[in-house]
């Protein structure tokens, strides 16, 4: 007889042995926790789920099938989210006995991920003998530590992708790649398709007007996910970036959408949108995003923050974009309309508003009147004012020129 338990025993070992010897094969394989549980499964006649803390199942495996309906049915059992608590604490596995009559046994192991409980390893034993319980312990302890192996790795290489892939982007966006070669490799990767027209869209959150940490910026980029999962979206700071496939229509509308639905979400939120202009070769991205940029700013600039603005849109504006300091075309206006800053401010800030519109009004004082509410003498002579003053004249096309460019410059630095 004590030969028949000593044979028992060492069968046993044997067989511990063999399975620890597969785990650790599973481990420096490109295996999934699937794999672990279906190992066990199969080698322990037992069924086996991975759940998380709120006992959902993410992996199940049993020889007689069925394994998440079985994991669901026996989850349930009152003991245990107690056991779950306290094999997180003690980071050992433990037991729990006689649940009902199908079954003897729930060993149950944490699953440790670095220094953090991950998720939870279950064996689930159909008329396990007392005298195998220890045996049971070992083998979920040991593959929930497998497991713990592969969710790491599986975490390290999520992690290296993503750090890779918004490299990527960020060589893109900078147009710091050393050729087009490399550049169209660069998009490719990224699923960028270059025969098909693109917009970038920047959606920047005016700083100090968040308040919800990084919860805005991960909106948009959830809702681009969500509506445009052909779009290639980064996150960089308070600013969300989206390179678009399609025509700036399609760009403007779904900003618009993505608005409305920062709105909902956080009302208090001020978001601003440029979309810059086309580009379908990808050497063309980095110049389509600083259109983008640029469009934000002059947006802020004329008092439009917090709203849907196309490069596309902004007529001479994209001229005046390409001047880098402001401060310089604040220059050049100040020196069009030189003598006029010598009288009062509010004077100024009339004269050139009347002949804005002036302008606007294709040079009729009737129409510029009724836009601004007052007589047309009251425009004409505001107009004839500021010829007088500056000693332009608006009748040379230069000089006319001249102040229609000064004016949309100080319309963009919102000195109008």
């Amino acid at each position: 007889m004590a030969d028949d338990e000593i044979g028992r025993e060492n069968a046993a070992l044997r067989g511990l042995v063999a399975i620890y010897r597969h785990l650790s094969t599973l481990a420096t394989q490109d295996s999934g926790i699937d794999a672990v549980a279906e190992l066990i499964a199969e080698r322990m006649d037992a069924t086996v789920a991975v759940v998380d803390e709120k006992m959902s199942v993410l992996a199940a495996a049993s020889a007689a099938g069925g394994a998440e309906e079985a994991v669901r049915e026996r989850v349930v059992h009152p003991q245990l989210a107690q056991v779950l608590t306290v094999t997180g604490r003690t980071r050992r596995a433990a037991r729990i006995p006689d649940i009902d009559e199908g079954a003897s046994m729930i060993v149950v192991a944490p699953i440790l991920v670095g220094n953090d409980v991950h998720a939870y390893l279950l064996t689930l034993h159909d008329g396990a003998a007392e005298t195998g319980d220890g045996l049971h312990l070992l083998v979920t302890e040991h593959a929930a530590t497998i497991c713990g192996v592969i969710l790491g790795r599986e975490r390290v290489v999520a992690a290296a992708a993503a750090r890779a892939r918004e490299d990527l982007i960020e060589g893109l966006l900078s147009g710091k790649g050393s050729g087009a070669d490399e550049v169209l490799r660069w998009a490719r990767h990224l699923g960028y398709d270059e025969n098909r027209e693109h917009r970038v869209v920047s959606l920047v959150v005016d700083d100090g007007r968040d308040g919800f940490g990084g919860r805005v910026p991960a909106a948009i980029e959830r809702f681009f996910g969500m509506h445009a999962p052909d779009a290639i979206s980064t996150v960089r700071d308070q600013e969300v970036v989206v390179v678009l496939p399609d025509n700036a229509r399609r760009a403007e509308r779904l900003a618009g959408s993505c608005l409305d639905r920062v709105r909902e979400l956080f009302p208090h939120a001020l978001v601003t949108v440029g979309v810059g202009g086309r580009c379908a070769p990808p050497e063309e991205i980095a110049r389509s995003y600083d259109d983008a940029r640029r469009t934000v700013e002059v947006a802020r600039r004329m008092g439009r923050a917090g709203a849907v603005v196309a490069f596309d849109e902004l007529g001479i504006h994209r001229l005046l974009l390409q001047v880098a300091d402001p401060a310089q075309l604040r220059e050049f206006a100040r020196e069009v309309f030189g003598e006029l800053y010598k009288h009062p401010r509010a004077a100024v800030a009339e004269y050139l508003t009347t002949l804005g519109c002036y302008f606007r009004a294709n040079n009729s004082p009737q129409r510029a009147s009724r836009a601004l509410h007052v007589h047309p003498n009251t425009v004409t002579y505001r107009v004839r004012r500021v010829a007088q003053i500056t000693s332009l004249d608006f009748t040379n096309y230069r000089d006319r020129l001249m102040a229609q460019v000064a004016l949309e410059i100080l319309d963009a630095v919102r000195e109008v």
